[in-house]
């Protein structure tokens, strides 16, 4: 008796957050790829337009980050959190976000993690991500009422940098390895020209992919961290280890 085939679950609905116009193609831009074209729906909110950057106008910027959205197959829009490099941990900005999570009703929140030691901005949007995420399910806070309260499945955090990954908080690796999707991710990537002024920051997060990849048995591979421990229904649903005891 042939076995039966184990059906692939329902591609999800992405919503990612980015305090500067290229955080998320270079943070988390392959697994959006990976999702999209596997049929997954991805939404962008930036929340800054990279006023205090060394390289590029904020219209530039803005003009790199819907290129790059484009070719990752996500729509995309701007927020304003007080300006580039003047994020607070405040209710307000949490308020907010948890009023676009409400709107757009993701599955999978992306955003960079809390981690201290990298841009103060990246640090900042984790904490209210995390904060936004909690207060867009409870529906008696008041500034929310205009849309109905709503629970994400997973909060998963993002490093643009290895100084921003989480000591001690084992990741998920997501497999890039596919073609179609590498290419998307390299190209998005791309599309942020003003900001290969300084360095270069495709090399860098292709070079991350390839150790990571190496880690785990693939081609290219990209971490992502938990905010919660993952629940699963079956053995079957775990794939496999990084490890290859």
């Amino acid at each position: 008796m042939k076995p039966t085939p184990t059906s692939l679950p329902s591609p999800k609905t992405l919503l990612a957050f980015g305090a500067h116009p290229d955080d998320i193609e270079f943070g988390c831009g392959g697994v959006i790829a990976r999702e999209t074209q596997a049929g997954g729906t991805a939404h962008l909110v930036v929340c800054s337009r990279g006023e205090s950057a060394t390289n590029g106008t904020p219209a530039q910027r803005t003009k790199e980050a819907k290129q790059g959205a484009r070719l990752l197959g996500a729509t995309i829009e701007f927020i304003d959190l007080g300006g580039d490099a003047r994020f607070a941990a405040d209710v307000a900005s949490a308020l907010q976000l948890a009023a676009i999570i409400r709107r757009v009703r993701p599955q999978v929140v992306l955003a960079p993690t809390p981690v201290e030691n990298q841009h103060p901005d990246h640090t900042v949007l984790g904490r209210l991500a995390r904060d936004a995420a909690r207060l867009a399910r409870y529906g008696g806070v008041k500034e929310l009422t205009v849309q109905p309260a709503h629970a994400i499945e997973h909060l998963l955090f993002y490093a643009v940098t290895l100084e921003a990954e989480p000591a001690g908080h084992p990741p998920v690796f997501f497999d890039l390895s596919a073609p179609a999707v590498m290419e998307a991710w390299k190209q998005a990537m791309a599309a942020h020209v003003s900001q290969a002024q300084t360095r270069n920051y495709l090399e860098f997060q292709l070079d991350r992919a390839v150790l990571n990849g190496r880690r785990c048995g693939v081609d290219f591979a990209m971490p992502l961290f938990p905010n919660d421990p993952l629940v699963v229904a079956s053995l079957a649903q775990l794939g496999r280890a990084a490890r290859h005891f």
